[in-house]
């Protein structure tokens, strides 16, 4: 078994902390529905999200999921790049697998498709 990376990000309408835990936890959803993932398999997850965000931890949301209560997780700011898009919270999960690189399913949702349009799922 290898650690491997999987990737996603979302954004939020707005700064809040309904908005934040929400679309996080619709985040870590959609990328452990795709990538069948089994929380025992994560080593650990690092959310950041941009600056303009600050309403609450996105770990809280990944905390909320049954299992996940035991992962260490790690919240970080986004480098505050010019132009970058506005409202995102990225997630970073370091699985072990047997699945190589090409076969993991990266998630990027709402505005969030146009950070990696040739990774985004309908």
């Amino acid at each position: 078994m290898k650690v491997r990376g999987v990737r996603g990000a979302t954004t939020v309408p707005a700064d809040t902390s309904e908005n934040i835990f929400e679309a996080t936890k619709e985040l870590m959803e959609e990328v452990v529905r795709l990538n069948d993932i089994d929380v025992d398999d994560v080593a650990s997850v690092l959310l950041t999200m941009t600056p303009d965000l600050s309403a609450a931890f996105p770990a809280k949301a990944v905390r909320s999921l049954p299992g996940w209560q035991w992962v260490p997780l790690m919240c970080a700011r986004e480098i505050g790049v010019p132009g970058a898009l506005a409202r995102s919270i990225r997630i970073l999960i370091h699985l072990n697998t047997d699945k190589r690189q090409d076969e993991l399913v990266h998630a990027y949702l709402g505005e969030a498709v146009q950070l990696r349009p040739d990774l985004a799922t309908d």
